[in-house]
Parts: C-alpha cells; structure tokens; sequence
C-alpha cells in the first residue's frame, strides 16, 4: 500500500489541477479495467445473494461502478424478471452472477443473452469449456474466479476474458489464501487478460497498491452491502456498523472427515452453535445412529436458509451475516455514489502524496 504517513501539503491535496493531474494517472492505471466493464470507474461489485438485487446494483452502475446481479438460487423466470427490474433502473451496463453448480445454469446462460447482459460471471466452481463457449459465442464476456495461478492459466485457456483474485479476507465462501498473496502469485504473470482484486478492500488507497502491481480494477462487496441504497434489512446494516474485522471469522471444522465449506460471517449465536452441532452429529455418528452420508448432509443443512433469515428477516443473531474483514471499516450508511467517490478520493489523494514525496523527498 503506498505510505500515507508523509502528510501532503493541503494546498496539494486541494489544487484543482493537481487533483486532475492525478486523477488522470488514476484513470490511465485502471484503464484495462474501465474499458473492459465499459464504467467510469473500475470498480466491479460482488455479487451477494439477497443483497445484490435491482435496487443495489443499478446505484452502483449509476454511480459510475458496475454492479453485478446474484442470480444464486433464482429459476430462469426469476433472474428474467430481476434483469429487465435492474435495466429499468439504469441504462448503464452491469453484470450477472451465475453458479456453475446451478442445475439449470445453460438456461440462465441463454436469459442474460436473450436480455442483453454483456458480461457474466461464473463463480462457485471451475466453470466448463461449452459454457463458456455459449457465453462468448453470445456475445457477451465471461469473468471467472481464479483462487491459484495453475486455475487461471486453465481459465485462459478455456477462454475467460477477465479473471477475479479473491483473498480469503472476503466475505461469504471463501478460499485459504489472503489476497496479499494470491497479488504476488499471480499479478505478475498473468497479463493476457484484466485481473480485477478481492478480498478485504475498503479503501482507495489499497486499491491503488494492487492496480500499481499489475491489477486492472478491484472488486468490493462488504462495504456496497451496509449502504443506504441495500435493501438489507437495518439490523443487518447495524451489524456491520458495529463490527470489527476480528468479528469476521470463518466457519470452524470439527472433523476432516465432515468437511466444512469455509464462509467468513460475523460471528453470532448462530455460529457458535453450529459448532456444537457439529459436535454433536459426530457423537450420533459414532455412536451408529447416523451414516457418514447423513451426517454430513445434517451438518451441511444447519445454515439452510441462514443468509435469507440475516439479510431479508434481520435476525442476525441466528442467521447468517457474512461479512468480509473490511467490514471494520464501515461506520456509518452511505449511499453508494459516496461511497465510490470516498474510494477514487483516497486513491487520488494517496497518488498526490506519492507526487510529493517525489519531489520533496
């Protein structure tokens, strides 16, 4: 991240033509990204289930971002209705969030074609050759997740047009490895197609850092999910106001032979719970009571409906409040265009501080 600690000179930070001097070295840094969303800012939106709906998603792309539509469970009909909603909002372009794992995932393909969607994101697995195919034969283009280096060289070959790096420090489902180093993994060598960062940023001035290392643009969610324009139920949002990023801490497994998807969430009631029945659906097991299989399946079944109950019902002792470790640095509700503005004034800033300490020492 650049060193802030060398304050700039007020006058500096405040000079118009220093700001747009600095403001055009912004644009000229994320460029790749930009023309690659066709937004003013590069600025992509995670897509989170029942937060990443009409409302959110339009506010991001008019405010400059490109929001991304969670389709997550929705039936065809469903993610139809939810587009056509968000093009009535903004006639900017966004993005749709598709789940490889999804059992009608060719016809959801054929729904963002068929209304328009110029780009899809494929998350939740390593999307397949004839999917991505579709996409790209539609005409629209395909950004995937990249947790190592191998998978986004196997993603280049399959045909992906950008990739997302996510850290560990994200909120929801979330791979092993910190954003700090899947940068230096794969930033580096991967320069064929946009790499957009995830994963803990809630500042302008990291995002700097990452687009300085070969990045074309960053990703956020948790910051988007507590703003005013989130149809997030008000506990939901005063949780994250609360917060701490030690608060966000990923789901715990008891048994490697019960594995447990990790998902970095507040943590509540619900999640101390779940450990204690982990606890004791390993006992039920032991004891014969419960095949592997159904062990499992009772362990996988505890947060069934968890996300819905936090974000839609505001329960968010019981349920699930997943939340990214940035979530620390949320402290009150903005609406999204302060937000974003916040984000490309601290990069600014922190490249005019950069000028400075070039020329002053």
């Amino acid at each position: 991240m650049p060193d802030t600690a060398t304050p700039a000179a007020p006058s500096a930070l405040t000079d118009p033509a220093r700001r747009a001097e600095a403001r055009a070295r912004l644009d000229h840094l994320w460029g790749r990204g930009t023309r690659f969303l066709g937004s003013e800012y590069a600025l992509l939106a995670g897509a989170m289930s029942w937060v990443s709906e009409r409302n959110l998603v339009s506010a991001i792309s008019n405010a400059g971002g490109f929001g991304v539509l969670a389709c997550g469970a929705m039936e065809p009909a469903r993610l139809a209705e939810e587009i056509a909603a968000t093009q009535a909002l903004t006639t900017r372009p966004f993005g749709v969030n598709l789940i490889t794992m999804h059992p009608q995932l060719d016809e959801l393909v054929r729904v963002c074609l068929d209304a328009g969607i110029t780009h899809v994101v494929l998350a939740g697995g390593i999307p397949s050759g004839p999917v991505i195919r579709a996409i790209k034969e539609g005409g629209a283009k395909v950004i995937a997740f990249a947790p190592a280096l191998v998978l986004a060289k196997r993603l280049m070959r399959l045909g992906v047009d950008a990739l997302v790096i996510e850290g560990s420090e994200a909120g929801g489902h979330v791979g092993p490895v910190s954003l700090t180093v899947l940068a230096q993994e794969i930033l580096p060598h991967v320069h064929d197609v946009p790499v957009f960062v995830a994963g803990g940023l809630g500042r302008g001035d990291a995002i700097l850092s990452y687009l300085e290392q070969g990045a074309s643009g960053a990703q956020l969610g948790t910051r988007f999910a507590a703003s005013r324009e989130s149809i997030a139920h008000e506990n939901f949002k005063k949780a994250f106001i609360r917060a701490n990023a030690r608060d966000a801490v990923t789901s715990v497994q008891l048994d490697e032979r019960f594995p447990v998807i990790p998902v970095r969430g507040l943590n509540n009631a619900g999640t101390r719970r779940f450990v204690q029945h982990q606890a004791e659906t390993l006992r039920r097991f032991q004891s014969g009571e419960l095949t592997k299989e159904a062990a499992q399946l009772d362990i996988e079944h505890f947060w069934a409906g968890a996300l819905r109950r936090a974000v839609v019902d505001g329960d968010v002792e019981n349920g699930s409040v997943m939340a990214g470790q940035s979530v620390g640095m949320i402290t009150g509700e903005q609406p999204v265009g302060e937000i974003i503005k916040q984000l490309v004034d601290q990069a600014i800033d922190a490249l005019i501080r950069q000028d400075e300490r070039a020329r002053y020492g």
